[in-house]
């Protein structure tokens, strides 16, 4: 829409300054005909556009000018900015790009210098470590799928490593700590699930529409449980002090006790998945299992499995 093009011309220049007619004609696809045009809109509707002849030309918005921000402060722009470009790291959609584009149009041209200079005190970046481009696109395939009520069809694979072929119908996308999740309603089990986008191993986006559907909240589901689905057992680990940051990185703070000769305790209940199998693993001799025993003895079980191996 034409109305669009000139706002997001407008706020284009109050952020970069002159523009050539040719820059801004291939970045909205339109002919330079009629990017002279849209100027003289512009310049109707009161915005202070200035045209520069010569090698160095261009458009560009006269000096005192800012569009109206209604009293937001140099910091809760700032703020803003860096959880709008949070969020387009890991969204592959233009439209954040663009919204950037005019929450920073809201600097004043004095508190320029001042944010670029204090930009990146706070980063927010949602882009799931050692994921690439592949988590990328399987949310970008399932947000065009929730905007345009289609039906998905999905391989996905379980814990235990069991592909099944499903039909699912997206509601919601949830990204918790660094992995993404994907709420839907399931056809095979005719209830709403929550999938592991990393356990998708194939998506397509089909042609059917999704049923209409009351969608349950989010917040009745006790996450951790919908998405460990696993059988919780109480327990009792140490570990030795060398691995205190990988300890600190993997369980709750108020789960953690360090004890005087600077190993550490951990009791809490956890749920048992192959997941947290392989997590226990990795700590090596750094960990033993005080409790339960049998969680030792499936520990030592791997241990000895994985010890056969070389063997062979």
């Amino acid at each position: 829409m034409k109305i669009d093009r000139l706002l997001a011309m407008t706020v284009l220049m109050l952020n970069r300054g002159r523009i050539s007619a040719k820059e801004l004609a291939e970045r909205f696809e339109v002919t330079t005909k009629t990017i002279y045009r849209d100027m003289e809109t512009l310049s109707r509707a009161g915005i202070p556009v200035v045209a520069h002849q010569g090698v160095s030309g261009g458009f560009e918005i006269m000096e005192p000018y800012t569009l109206a921000r209604q009293l937001v402060s140099l910091k809760e722009i700032s703020s803003l900015l860096a959880a709008v470009k949070g969020v387009s790291t890991a969204l592959d959609d233009q439209t954040y790009a663009n919204l950037a584009e005019k929450v920073q149009g809201l600097l004043l041209r004095t508190d320029t210098a001042d944010w670029e200079r204090r930009k990146d005190e706070i980063v927010f970046d949602f882009h799931p470590w050692g994921q690439g481009e592949a988590a990328k696109n399987k949310v970008s395939l399932l947000k065009h799928a929730i905007e345009e009520s289609r039906r998905a069809a999905i391989a996905y694979v379980n814990t235990n490593g069991t592909e099944t072929e499903r039909v699912v119908e997206p509601a919601a996308l949830i990204l918790k700590g660094s992995v993404w999740y994907l709420h839907a309603y399931c056809t095979m089990r005719k209830e709403f699930r929550v999938f592991r986008l990393s356990r998708i191993a194939d998506l397509t986006v089909l042609s059917q529409a999704s049923e209409p559907r009351e969608v349950p909240p989010l917040e009745g589901y006790g996450w951790n449980r919908q998405w460990l689905a696993h059988k919780e057992v109480e327990m009792t680990l140490h570990f030795r002090p060398e691995v205190r940051h990988r300890v600190g990185d993997a369980f709750p703070p108020g789960l953690v006790s360090l004890l005087p000769d600077g190993s550490l305790c951990v009791q809490g209940v956890f749920a048992l998945d192959e997941w947290f199998y392989g997590m226990l693993l990795s700590f090596g001799d750094s960990l033993k299992i005080e409790h339960p025993s049998s969680l030792a003895g499936e520990i030592r079980e791997r241990a000895r499995k994985i010890l056969l191996r070389y063997e062979n």
